[in-house]
């Protein structure tokens, strides 16, 4: 990592509310490394409440104490993975990023599913861009929409297809040249890219460990998708999600202690995406849709044209139109989902017109964002699915951010930090700049200045 000029003056913060208590401060910051974990999922009362929820996780525990800490986090519209992951690392909105939801829209199926794996279509700054500029060298285990960045020393990327052997094949080739056999012949085989069990999760941490050890990047961001996985599958606050809680904090342990080894004076940073709520109803707008002709089917189920299509976002639903300048057009689905929200059994909220979207920082293509009541949740396109049916989850999120539920977590600590901070509700798009200017750089694009970490 090259020398750092130690004159640069950090972003100003923001006073957010929080504790007015006396607080022990640590020395003035200096610009130092960064690691950034994200444990998908991870609600702030897990962390807060620890004790009360009988949870053993004394890693994240440890930031309280020596560090600062958010009551919770408002993030985005729509509140899920790879959208806030975004935010988190370019301290701006998905109108701004472009990475609008997990999944790119695909109206006729023909992507597989597929993700918003690839970092070109980030169109914003991110802190792996301004690490690297200002002389970091830089490394990512798995974070989202990471393929392909220009700005990374050191990545194994996240992206999966099938589930199949050759999808291991794949990150191989899209690994940084020679990292990904570097690191499995210290580490043994690498997890697949599908794989979001704790399991894998501590593989990748093996891995993340590991990379610190022999490569010490300045700016590492690590990704754990395990508890986001068991809170789908059981709940959240289930036991087995607790179960993987503590698992994970084990883990994030493990790294944290590589960390501050290879960097005594680095800035450790915990995130998470979003929270969650139990469910109960999938709701599929596809049904009424089909319904009113906004998209014809042919012979084989599929989708042969569409006027309107929904697109699924957990406990929200973006409403494409294909002419969104078209009055009429705009009229008719205006007026079917008011008439859908008027029925109990489509369990919706709210809708939200271009304006209101556009004031939430949401999907610009988006002429209409529909919010599911708590316990409802979107379902994916089926020609025979119908508008209400039991859950396929017993968890989710991407609900409108208002939903207190949808809160998410941030913990740091580090040189300059007050010990014990509380730093009340923020905002997600604080967060990237306040990290930038713990490496003595900046994020001039940011939506939000950086916090006030110090008294």
């Amino acid at each position: 990592m090259n020398s750092l000029s130690l004159g640069k003056a950090l972003v100003a913060g923001v006073v957010l509310l929080g504790s007015t208590a006396p607080v022990a401060v640590r020395a003035k910051a200096r610009p130092a490394p960064v690691l950034l974990v994200s444990i998908d999922g991870l609600r702030p009362g897990d962390v807060l409440e620890a004790d009360r929820r009988g949870l053993k996780i004394p890693n994240l525990r440890r930031f309280l104490k020596e560090g600062a800490y958010a009551t919770g986090v408002t993030g985005n519209l729509p509140t899920v993975t790879y959208p806030s992951h975004t935010t988190l690392i370019t301290g701006v909105a998905p109108a701004r990023h472009g990475i609008v939801s997990n999944t790119t829209f695909d109206p006729k199926q023909i992507n597989y599913g597929g993700w918003y794996w690839f970092a070109e279509d980030i169109t914003a700054p991110t802190l792996w861009d301004v690490a690297r500029k200002a002389g970091y060298t830089t490394g990512n285990i798995h974070w989202p929409v990471s393929v392909g960045v220009s700005s990374l020393t050191w990545n194994m990327p996240q992206i999966w297809r099938s589930g199949h052997a050759d999808d291991r094949k794949m990150i191989k080739a899209l690994a940084t040249d020679g990292l990904y056999a570097a690191l499995e012949h210290d580490c043994g085989a690498y997890a697949d890219g599908i794989d979001e069990s704790v399991d894998g999760d501590e593989n990748r941490a093996r891995f993340a460990v590991r990379l610190i050890e022999t490569k010490k990047p300045g700016f590492l961001t690590v990704y754990l998708a395990g508890l986001d996985h068991e809170e789908h599958a059981s709940g959240p606050g289930s036991a087995q999600s607790n179960a993987v809680l503590e698992r994970l904090d084990a883990a994030v342990g493990r790294i944290v202690a590589a960390e501050l080894s290879a960097h005594p004076n680095a800035t450790v940073a915990v995130v998470s995406d979003h929270g969650f709520v139990a469910t109960d109803t999938d709701i599929s707008l596809f049904r009424p849709f089909i319904d009113a002709g906004l998209i014809k089917l042919d012979g084989a189920g599929k989708v042969a044209s569409w006027e309107a299509m929904p697109w699924p976002s957990g406990g929200s639903i973006a409403v494409v139109l294909a002419r969104s300048d078209d009055a009429a057009l705009t009229g008719m689905v205006g007026a079917l989902l008011e008439k859908l929200a008027a029925d109990p059994q489509a369990r919706i909220a709210r809708v939200a017109n271009r304006v209101q979207i556009a004031e939430m920082g949401g999907n610009p293509q988006a002429s209409f964002f529909v919010d599911l009541k708590p316990g409802a949740l979107a379902a994916n396109f089926a020609a025979d699915t119908p508008l209400s049916r039991p859950s396929r989850a017993k968890g989710m999120h991407g609900y409108f951010p208002t939903l207190p539920e949808m809160r998410s977590t941030f913990l740091i600590m580090g040189q300059g930090v007050a010990q014990g901070r509380n730093l009340g509700e923020i905002d997600m798009r604080a967060i990237a700049p306040t990290l930038a200017a713990r490496m003595g750089t900046a994020l001039p694009d940011a939506q939000q200045a950086a916090l006030k970490l110090s008294e």
